[in-house]
């Protein structure tokens, strides 16, 4: 597809320990990966620099359309991990032609819930209910090519399939 092509998404469905959510999650506000950067400054250099030095943790957060039993019983266990996926299709549009093609674009996330709101009541209106996660494992895979993988507990971080810590885990002994 040419250079000039548009890209464009507007909805995704969320897997929660394999099953499917269609409906029920409202929005799904997926983790931003922040690189950790250290300040270094020494004799000689004229100024300082920020050098990568791990990456911040990975959160994210769910709202929910209603309250839904097998969400409630899996977002209360802070305890345990799940296997939490977003899948959604990606339009491609060429503007002379119109759309090319849909790829499919998921993101794989093994996440911990650590925080649920049950909700504020009014009448006649629907409550805003939401749980919050932590993630330790995440991938990016569009049209089955992996873009990024991140796994902050086996210090796995690549990006098109390349191994970024290869060196690092050999360094330390792993």
């Amino acid at each position: 597809m040419a250079g000039n092509a548009l890209h464009f998404m507007t909805n995704a469905n969320v897997y929660l320990d394999g099953n499917s959510l269609i409906g029920r999650a409202k929005e799904i506000k997926l983790p931003e990966i922040n690189v950790v950067q250290q300040e270094h400054q020494a004799l000689g250099m004229i100024g300082k620099i920020q050098l990568p030095a791990g990456f911040d943790k990975l959160e994210g957060e769910i709202h929910w359309t209603s309250l839904y039993e097998e969400v409630a019983l899996r977002t209360a266990n802070p305890f345990k991990a799940y296997p939490l996926q977003c899948r959604g299709s990606l339009q491609r549009y060429n503007p002379a032609q119109g759309r090319q093609d849909e790829l499919p674009v998921a993101v794989f996330m093994t996440v911990m819930f650590s925080k649920n709101v049950l909700g504020s009541f009014k009448q006649h209106e629907v409550p805003e209910m939401s749980s919050s996660f932590t993630c330790s494992y995440i991938k990016q895979v569009m049209n089955g090519q992996v873009l990024l993988e991140l796994d902050v507990i086996a210090n796995i971080f690549k990006i098109n399939g390349e191994d970024m810590l290869t060196d690092y885990r050999a360094n330390l002994g792993a």
